[in-house]
């Protein structure tokens, strides 16, 4: 080969990786932002936005693993502008259906991405960490009375950066795992760090005092370390796991002990820590509107409209199927439902292999999984970070796939084969 092609070959690949140093610059930035919701549109949605544009004009390649949840999401929509019509202010309805098509196709759009690169997981993730951070900080600020962080809580719970503390809390979870998981497994090196950032945000999920962010970090972390201890097959680290989570458990038990110890604290967490709270179990409260809404749905095939239900009856279902029954009708709520049990069936039994991206994994399943259990008693469908984590899940069944592929045109080929295609690999399944 001469000089001057090799020169051009030098040229091209240098091109391509600041392309894709680039286009990943920009895919953690749209993470990053996703913790900073508290007016509408948000950043996140006009980033990604532009990043959709952008990538459909340069040809973006849509796999075919990846058409179930583009379909199923649109009918669900279907479903939705069919409902819309029923209301007087249809535009109302035609808006939110918009929104919702445009959130779940950010799902199909981070699995495409995560299957194109593999690394793009821990990308993902540490920008996360980052902007979760970032937006608990002026939450818990806020909480203490510093000036001018007034604006970060709501009902004397912090919100961070975010309108709704309902939605902030859980929001924290995944990157709370995250936290966990490179302190149980990674190097001492940045330890501190770790604590010190997952510190943060078990604090600003306490001071949310949000029960459902409560619980989806209990379901989320107990069902995190159950996993953990049953892949691992080295009676040492097993034995390194256990005394680990009682260390961690006599931690979060003394740092919680000492924050009750805080009158601003205490009050509201008794208050908040009731199973039922007067509103859920009024004439008219949470659960009688969760039973009216079934019912109604009954009657009405073609569904409501998208929170008329709310106008109706005062308040919103509180509840992501029943919204799905009132919202998008029949044909709504059974794409809605297919999706869910296709992702937890096709999904389960990669949180038992041994992959390099096995830990992201598990983190999205377990939280996403998580958020199906709460949404019996809170909206989940437009919540941003739902649909990254649905997003994770079937990126990683496409890798779950290619991987399988290769192995079956080159079986003798170690796995290190699938990660040499890809530009950012993770170098084992301990590399978060």
């Amino acid at each position: 080969m001469t000089a001057a092609a090799l020169g051009t070959n030098r040229l091209v690949i240098d091109r391509n990786r600041a392309i894709r140093a680039i286009s990943n610059f920009f895919i953690g930035l749209a993470v990053f932002l996703g913790g900073f919701v508290l007016f509408e549109p948000a950043p996140y949605e006009l980033l990604l936005a532009v990043l959709l544009g952008v990538g459909l004009l340069c040809g973006l390649r849509i796999p075919r693993g990846v058409l179930p949840i583009i379909i199923l999401f649109a009918l669900y929509c279907v479903g939705g502008l069919v409902s819309s019509f029923q209301m007087a202010d249809y535009g109302r309805g035609l808006h939110y259906t918009t929104v919702t098509f445009f959130l779940s196709f950010t799902a199909a759009f981070f699995a495409i991405l995560i299957n194109q690169d593999m690394g793009r997981l821990r990308l993902i993730f540490r920008f996360y960490v980052a902007g979760a951070i970032l937006t608990t900080l002026p939450g818990i600020f806020g909480y203490f009375g510093i000036p001018g962080f007034e604006i970060f809580t709501r009902y004397e719970r912090a919100q961070g950066v975010f309108a709704d503390p309902n939605v902030y809390a859980p929001f924290l979870v995944a990157p709370a795992l995250y936290l966990m998981y490179g302190i149980m497994h990674r190097s001492i090196t940045m330890l501190p760090a770790r604590m010190l950032g997952l510190a943060i945000l078990l604090l600003g999920l306490l001071l949310a005092f949000s029960r459902a962010g409560w619980g989806l970090l209990v379901i989320a972390a107990g069902i995190f370390y159950f996993l953990m201890l049953v892949n691992e097959t080295n009676p040492r680290t097993r034995v390194k796991y256990i005394l680990q989570g009682l260390i961690g458990l006599c931690f979060f038990a003394g740092a919680l002990i000492v924050a009750l110890q805080f009158d601003a604290i205490s009050t509201i967490f008794e208050q908040r820590a009731q199973v039922i709270q007067s509103y859920d179990g009024d004439r008219l409260g949470r659960f009688a509107r969760h039973l009216i809404g079934f019912e109604l749905a009954l009657t009405e095939p073609l569904g409501i409209g998208p929170l008329e239900f709310g106008f109706l009856y005062g308040e919103d279902t509180h509840n992501v199927y029943l919204k799905g029954l009132m919202g998008f009708g029949w044909l709504g709520f059974v794409c809605w439902m297919i999706m869910i049990f296709w992702t937890l069936i096709a999904g389960f039994k990669l949180l038992f292999n041994k992959r390099p991206w096995q830990p992201y994994y598990q983190i999205a399943y377990i939280v996403f999984f998580g958020h199906l259990i709460i949404g019996w008693v809170i909206d989940v469908d437009h919540w941003r970070h739902f649909y990254l984590m649905l997003g994770i899940i079937w990126g990683c069944i496409l890798l779950e796939k290619k991987w399988h592929a290769e192995r079956k045109t080159a079986p003798k080929r170690p796995m290190v084969s699938l990660r040499r295609s890809h530009q950012s690999p993770l170098s084992a399944p301990t590399a978060a």
